[in-house]
């Protein structure tokens, strides 16, 4: 049986559109013209995605939708369902029409005989290779459901982080965008209407005022230009970092730089570290883990880190001084994992070590973000106070001089 989806025209005219599961493209066809719908589309759901190119076309399937739908399948396999039971169970309670279409594409390969992790090979965007391994791996233990609930558990908890992270740059980000909006809108639209009469009457100008009136023009004559470069430059620089080099490069400056740092090697050594651990806890091999988990780090230089310490461990090196040789690692990061290895419990102490690795991080970041909304909200009031005494000062003279 295959999962197919539809886009058909109901007895009133009205577009409609939905997903089902049928035994061959013929019957699919016949069972809407049975619901007197005319057909104008109609697609085997593993097919399309298959034939998407993109990352506009591909299916996907956000870490919220998956981590709902990871935890409902490990309660179904754990009450003796089998794969394809609790796949269409979890499909029919899904709102939203895309993780349906995805989650029947599955469970139709898994129905031709596929494992899960097989048929969930053939929505690579939707699926990484952490998940698919993770679910082989529960597949050859025969702990599916167990392995399942603690992939519900790592997505849910990287969304939480994700959230947070993006919860607390709201406020810093509206803050310098309406600052910036604020000045620029004093400098190219109210400045020059007020400084047009000092430059009418003449006379010596203080140098505040003067600096104030070239900022002004400035922003009045090439304000567009400005931001036509800006934009420019942006698109530049990212069509440059798609390059291996200067992408590597710039991710190794990241790795350096003061204030940057922290946080670019505590969020890689954190992701790596939770996905090594869950992999390692579910009974994949070390080397492999080793390779899928190099895959989920953002930054490059890190992401070689990791691959090179691969290749140490194959030859024999234990994993915390394979970690330790790139200097990449944080010493605590090193001492949890050697202390894994030496004791036997190396997934334990990997969660251990990005856990820690996650509340540095939260902390580091609302202590930035505590520094940070003082001093922006501190130079941008001397930027207004330089514009008033920029005004008030010719004022000053002016009177100065009618006395």
């Amino acid at each position: 049986m295959a999962a197919f989806e539809y886009q058909a025209l109901n007895a009133k005219g009205q577009a409609v559109k939905g997903t089902f599961e049928a035994d061959t493209l013929k019957l699919a066809r016949q069972q809407l013209k049975n619901q007197d719908l005319t057909l104008l589309e109609i697609t085997e759901v593993h097919k399309k995605e298959q034939s998407s190119k993109g990352p506009l076309l591909s299916q996907r399937i956000n870490m919220r939708q998956l981590a709902h739908i990871t935890r409902q399948l490990a309660a179904l396999l754990g009450s003796g369902l089998s794969i394809d039971e609790a796949l269409g169970i979890t499909a029919k309670q899904l709102d939203s029409a895309k993780a349906k279409r995805i989650l029947l594409g599955v469970r139709t390969r898994v129905m031709e005989g596929q494992s899960l992790a097989q048929a969930c090979s053939a929505f690579p965007s939707t699926f990484p290779p952490l998940y698919r391994a993770t679910i082989e791996a529960g597949e050859s233990s025969g702990k599916l459901d167990q392995v399942l609930q603690r992939l519900a558990d790592y997505i849910s908890d990287k969304g939480q982080l994700h959230s947070k992270l993006q919860m607390a740059m709201i406020y810093p980000v509206m803050l310098t965008s309406v600052s910036l909006l604020v000045v620029i809108g004093l400098l190219a639209y109210v400045v020059p209407e007020i400084t047009s009469v000092f430059t009418k009457m003449g006379g010596e100008l203080p140098t505040i005022t003067k600096i104030l009136i070239a900022c002004s023009d400035f922003f009045k004559h090439y304000g567009l230009m400005l931001l036509l470069v800006v934009i420019a430059s942006s698109m530049g620089i990212k069509a440059l970092l798609r390059l291996p080099e200067p992408r590597m490069r710039f991710h190794l400056l990241l790795l350096t730089m003061p204030f940057v740092a922290p946080f670019s090697k505590g969020m890689n050594t954190a992701r790596f570290t939770r996905t090594l651990a869950i992999l390692t806890n579910s009974g994949v091999e070390l080397l492999q883990a080793l390779q899928i988990s190099s895959q989920v780090l953002t930054n490059n230089a890190m992401q070689k880190a990791v691959e090179a310490a691969s290749i140490r461990v194959r030859e024999g090196q234990s994993l915390n001084k394979a970690m330790e040789a790139s200097g990449l690692f944080p010493p605590v990061t090193i001492h949890l994992v050697a202390s894994g290895e030496a004791s036997g419990q190396l997934p334990k102490m990997l969660a251990s070590a990005a856990d820690d690795q996650e509340r540095d991080i939260q902390a580091l970041t609302e202590m930035t973000l505590g520094l940070f909304e003082p001093i922006l909200i501190l130079v941008m009031g001397l930027v207004v106070l330089a514009i008033v005494l920029a005004i008030l000062l010719p004022i000053f003279e002016m009177n100065q001089l009618v006395k």
